[in-house]
C-alpha cells in the first residue's frame, strides 16, 4: 500500500486538514506527573497498516451494484476499503497506530440518491450481503464497524453523493437534508436562507445529517434548540421491505410515533436519505460567559435550579473539579496563575468551570446570570466563554496529540436524574480509578433537563505497552457495569456493538422483543449493520 494510503488511514480526526493541537512541554510535564511516564517514543505508531482480505464479494453482486450506481462508484481498492472500516473510537485509533488488521468492507458503493439506496438495498436482500451505512465515520462505540454477522460479504454504504438540501419552507420553518450532508455543510445551506439548524456536537467537522438522526445526537447547544431527535419532523427511510416515509404534521395522535423508532436505529432497521428538520432564524447575537463554582455538588445543584427554573442558558456546561484542572493545566492562553488567586480571594477552593452560552435574545440572560448569583456562581467574563467556543472542537485533536505521547486517552457518557447524579457521578469514578490505577479521570454536565442531566467522562491514563488494547477493554467493561441501574449506557454516542450488552438490562426482555420485531418487519433477512443494537 502507498506511503499516502497509509498516512491518510494513521490520521484520525486530523485527516480533514485540521491541524494537530500542540501541547505545551509544561502541560506534558504535569500530565505526566499525575498518570506516569508519557513521552514520544511511548507513542511511537506502526510503519503501516496491513492490507485488508481479498474482497468477497461476489462478482455477480458486483455486476448488479454497478447496474445500479456505476462501476466507478463501487470500490474495491484496499486504501478505499480500509478508509471506512471502522469509526474513531480510541480502540479504532490505537488499532491503526499498532498496526493491527482490523475488519474491512468488502466493497464501498457511492449512491447519489434515495432511489439509488433503495436499490442498493434489494441487490444486497439477493444476494444476502450485509450493508453498513456510513456517513462521517465519527462513532466511538463501534456502530460503522464492517462486520459480516453470518452474511459472505459486506458493503459499505457511504451517503458522501447525498448532499443536498432538497428544500425549505419558511412559513413552516422546516427544511429536508439530505442524509450525506456533514454538519458545516448543512449550517451553509441553510444560512443562504436566514435559517440554522442549532445542531453542534464535537463531531460537528465530519457527522452528517444522518448520522444525526440514526444516533440520536445530542449538540452542545440542546439545552436551547432541543436534542437531534427534537428536531426532527420527518424522515425518508431505505430499508430491504421498501421505502418508508414518515412525517406528516408537526404532531399527531395517529399511533405511535414511528418517526421516533427510525431516528436512533443506528441503521439497523433502514439506511436513512432524507430527513425533515425544524430550522431556526440565524442568531442575531451570539454571547459566551464563564462562572466558576466551587465545588461538584454546588454546581449540579446551580444547573438544577436553572433546569428547573426554565434559566438554562443554549450551551449550559459544568466541568468537575478535575477536569477544571485540566482545563487550566493544558490550555496556555488562559491566566491560570491570576485566575485561581482571584478566586481564591472570592473564597472558591474547589473550582468547577461553567460556560453558559446564549445565541439569539440576551434577554433570558438576566434570569440565568441572577439564579447564578444566589447559587454563589462567581463569574468571571466573556473571555473564558468565547475562549472555550472558539476551542471546543479541540477535544479531537488534542486526542491525537495525546496518543502520540503513550496516553490511553478516551471517553463514556451517560446520564440520570437529579438525585441520582452524584451517586452515578462517583460509581464511575471509582470504576474507571479501580480498573486503571493512576488515571485521571474528568467529568462534566453537557445537557441538562428538568429531571436530570448527562455525565460525560473523559479518562486520561499511560498506555500499557503490553496490553494497550485490554486496559481499555476491561476499563469501559468496569465503567458500563457501574451505570446499570443507576444511568443511561448511552446518552448520545448509541448503542452500537459495545453497549449491545447493556440494552437489555436498560430497556428489558420484552423491549428487546419490541425491537426484534421492528427489525424482522423490515429487514427479515438480517442484511442491515449486522451487529450492531441488538447484537
Amino acid at each position: 500500500m502507498s506511503d499516502l494510503i497509509n498516512h491518510r488511514l494513521r490520521q484520525s480526526w486530523t485527516g480533514d486538514g485540521a491541524g494537530a493541537a500542540s501541547l505545551p512541554d509544561r502541560a506534558v510535564r504535569w500530565l505526566g506527573q499525575r498518570i506516569g511516564p508519557i513521552g514520544a517514543d511511548r507513542g511511537r505508531r506502526a510503519d503501516s497498516i496491513p492490507d485488508p482480505a481479498d474482497s468477497a464479494l461476489p462478482d455477480r453482486a458486483r455486476e448488479d451494484l454497478s447496474a445500479v450506481v456505476g462501476s466507478e462508484h463501487v470500490l474495491l481498492g484496499a486504501g478505499e476499503r480500509l478508509a471506512r472500516a471502522g469509526g474513531l473510537s480510541y480502540l479504532d485509533l490505537l488499532h491503526r497506530r499498532l498496526g493491527d488488521a482490523v475488519p474491512a468492507p468488502d466493497a464501498v458503493v457511492l449512491p447519489a440518491s434515495p432511489e439509488q439506496v433503495q436499490a442498493v438495498l434489494e441487490v444486497c436482500v439477493r444476494h444476502d450481503v450485509g450493508v453498513v451505512p456510513f456517513g462521517g465515520g465519527t462513532s466511538v462505540v463501534g456502530g460503522v464497524a464492517a462486520l459480516r454477522g453470518d452474511k459472505p460479504a459486506v458493503i459499505v454504504v457511504d451517503l458522501v453523493r447525498l448532499d443536498a438540501l432538497v428544500s425549505v419552507d419558511a412559513e413552516s420553518r422546516v427544511a429536508v437534508l439530505q442524509a450525506g450532508v456533514r454538519g458545516p455543510a448543512a449550517e451553509e445551506l441553510l444560512a443562504e436562507h436566514g435559517f440554522t439548524l442549532g445542531h453542534v456536537p464535537q463531531s460537528f467537522e465530519r457527522a452528517t445529517i444522518g448520522g444525526f438522526a440514526a444516533t440520536r445526537s445530542a449538540g452542545q447547544a440542546s439545552s436551547g434548540y432541543g436534542r437531534f431527535e427534537d428536531m426532527v419532523t420527518g424522515v425518508r427511510v431505505a430499508t430491504p421491505k421498501g421505502e418508508w416515509r414518515l412525517g406528516v404534521a408537526p404532531a399527531s395522535a395517529a399511533g405511535p410515533d414511528l418517526r421516533q423508532l427510525a431516528v436512533g436505529s443506528e441503521g439497523a432497521l433502514g439506511v436513512i436519505t432524507e430527513v425533515a428538520l425544524r430550522v431556526r432564524p440565524v442568531p442575531s447575537a451570539r454571547r459566551y460567559e464563564g462562572y466558576v463554582v466551587d465545588g461538584w455538588a454546588a454546581g449540579a445543584a446551580a444547573l438544577r435550579t436553572l433546569a428547573q427554573n426554565h434559566a438554562t442558558a443554549d450551551v449550559t456546561r459544568l466541568s468537575d473539579v478535575d477536569e477544571t484542572t485540566v482545563s487550566f493545566a493544558l490550555n496556555a492562553g488562559w491566566k491560570t496563575a491570576a485566575l485561581r488567586a482571584f478566586l481564591r480571594l472570592r473564597g472558591v477552593r474547589h473550582p468547577c468551570l461553567l460556560i453558559v452560552g446564549w445565541e439569539g435574545s440576551l434577554a433570558r440572560r438576566h434570569h440565568t446570570a441572577r439564579l447564578l448569583r444566589h447559587a454563589g456562581a462567581v463569574r468571571i467574563g466573556t473571555a473564558l466563554g468565547e475562549s472555550w467556543r472558539h476551542g471546543r472542537f479541540s477535544g479531537p485533536r488534542q486526542r491525537d496529540t495525546l496518543m502520540d505521547l503513550g496516553v490511553c486517552v478516551e471517553t463514556l457518557e451517560t446520564a440520570a436524574y437529579w438525585s441520582r447524579l452524584d451517586d452515578l457521578h462517583d460509581a464511575v469514578r471509582a470504576a474507571l480509578t479501580a480498573s486503571l490505577g493512576q488515571t485521571i479521570v474528568m467529568c462534566h454536565v453537557s445537557h441538562v433537563y428538568e429531571t436530570g442531566a448527562s455525565l460525560y467522562f473523559t479518562v486520561l491514563t499511560a498506555r500499557d505497552a503490553a496490553e494497550p488494547v485490554g486496559q481499555w477493554q476491561r476499563a469501559k467493561h468496569a465503567a458500563s457495569e457501574a451505570i446499570v441501574g443507576l444511568g443511561t449506557i448511552t446518552h448520545h454516542h448509541a448503542v452500537g456493538v459495545d453497549h449491545a450488552p447493556y440494552l437489555a438490562p436498560e430497556i428489558g426482555a420484552l423491549g428487546v422483543s419490541v425491537l426484534r420485531a421492528a427489525k424482522s418487519a423490515v429487514d427479515p433477512t438480517g442484511i442491515l449493520n449486522p451487529g450492531k443494537l441488538l447484537g
